[in-house]
């Protein structure tokens, strides 16, 4: 059930009728609840009982862990809950990869493995709700928040539908105190969230899935096509990734906020950075706090005594991230290649420190480096082989110029346009003028806007790229 379906809307209008009608707490977060395995169940409903199964497992553990002061029963516990998750996630997500991997491996060593004929299904969402589980066992483990006594209340916390299946990754110091009160919605706060849908409506149906057959079209088949094309095709990606990611991620704050429930922003004009750094503070933060909280801190963080303990520590955490995102060798190069530029923009201000007459030219080289630098690496996350990514990467820095063939030269100034409008609705705060609106004026053009959307539709609904993952 996608966020774009008729469905889905039929489902919503279904859920805010009967959840704003119910006064208590209590039966407001029962109803949230069964909506939301209904939700999680439209894939599969075998998923839905395996979620209801790790989420009360995480449960019991969590309240294991603060009944008692033994230090080697807490950490049993948390790693039970380590376990647990990261073997499911290893199962459904990360098999094949690594049989795969062996079976390589062993042919070079002159070695025949037969490949298993193991059908596995990936459940949607996988990575996000284990991650999410995994924060709140580590976080009661820490005593950095407590344990949540009633069940009912975590296994909402663990399947909230708004953002189950792609995020954001929900952190229970910020969701759980929220389910305590009666929610409430504003007149505000109902534009505000009416405003966040359609955006993420737009940019995933009408910018994301309008770009992705020019997309697919290269990257499937990148060898006839000219230098330009792998150039443009490559930009169409990062929109493409972006508009997709972030819709998702729009569409799911802006229905958790009219449920009265907020979820913290997920992206932040990544492409506007002005360094790899600043580019991991906007894109998918709920994912960069974690792997950071979890990963990066947990291996000590930033050394102050030896930066080469910081670079390791850096790479291990962006390598896991790749990985995370896919179980591919090109998401783990990825990941590698985030992590390398990362250490390399360090060294390189460590050894080189901008002169304060240099300072100026500072934010935009660095913007053009980063951005050119991001999309470098999208190959990597797109190309279904290392062999497509060396090819389009080649052209991208135009050692090759390619083929012949080509795509519609008006789609290279997508992205420049793209970018002026994001930087102008910043600049004139589009959002609070929009939602500032009388409300005859505010549905008037709402319901222009959605006008638009409709006309500018592709034909049929494309998956979420990061339901994927």
């Amino acid at each position: 059930m996608l966020f774009v379906e008729p469905r889905f809307f039929a489902f919503f209008a279904v859920v805010l009728l009967v959840y704003w009608s119910l006064s208590s707490n209590s039966l407001r977060k029962n109803f949230i609840l069964c909506a939301s395995y209904v939700f999680y169940g439209s894939w599969d409903w075998r998923f839905a009982f395996m979620l209801l199964v790790l989420s009360t497992a995480d449960w019991f553990f969590a309240l294991r862990i603060v009944a008692t002061e033994n230090l080697r029963t807490r950490k049993r516990y948390v790693t039970a809950s380590l376990a647990m998750n990261l073997s499911v996630l290893a199962f459904f997500k990360y098999v094949h990869f690594f049989v795969g991997s062996a079976i390589v491996l062993a042919e070079q060593m002159k070695l025949h493995l037969t490949q298993p004929t193991l059908k596995i299904i990936l459940p949607i969402g996988v990575s996000f709700f284990t991650f999410q589980s995994l924060s709140y066992t580590i976080d009661v483990y820490r005593r950095e928040i407590s344990a949540v006594k009633s069940l009912r209340d975590y296994l909402m916390f663990a399947s909230f539908f708004p953002q189950l299946v792609a995020g954001p990754i929900v952190r229970p110091r910020y969701f759980v105190p929220q389910m305590h009160s009666v929610r409430s919605l504003t007149p505000d706060d109902a534009r505000r969230a009416l405003y966040l849908f359609l955006l993420g409506f737009f940019k995933k149906t009408c910018i994301a899935d309008n770009l992705s057959p020019y997309v697919d079209r290269v990257f499937q088949h990148p060898a006839p096509f000219s230098a330009f094309a792998s150039i443009t095709a490559t930009w169409l990606y990062a929109i493409q990734i972006f508009c997709d990611f972030s819709g998702y991620s729009d569409m799911a704050i802006a229905v958790a906020a009219l449920l009265g429930y907020k979820l913290a922003l997920n992206f932040d004009a990544p492409y506007l950075a002005v360094s790899i750094q600043d580019f991991w503070r906007r894109w998918h933060i709920s994912l960069t706090t974690w792997i950071r909280d979890y990963i990066y801190l947990s291996l000590g963080g930033r050394s102050k005594t030896n930066r080469l303990i910081t670079y390791r520590n850096i790479l291990i955490t962006m390598l896991a991230g790749g990985l995370w995102h896919g179980a591919a060798w090109t998401f783990v190069a990825w990941g590698g290649a985030h992590g390398t530029g990362q250490v390399v923009q360090q060294e390189f201000r460590r050894a080189l420190p901008l002169k304060e007459q240099q300072d100026r030219w500072r934010k935009p080289l660095g913007w053009f480096l980063t951005l050119n630098f991001v999309c470098l690496c999208w190959i990597l996350f797109r190309a279904p082989d290392f062999t497509t990514a060396l090819l389009m990467t080649k052209r991208y820095l135009l050692i090759d110029r390619g083929g012949t063939e080509v795509i519609p030269l008006w789609l290279a100034g997508i992205g420049p346009a793209l970018l002026l409008v994001q930087l102008l609705m910043r600049r004139l705060r589009v959002e609070e003028r929009i939602c500032a609106l009388s409300l005859n004026w505010f549905a008037l053009a709402y319901g222009a806007a959605w006008a638009l959307a409709v006309s500018l539709l592709p034909f049929g609904y494309r998956p979420f790229i990061y339901f994927q993952f």
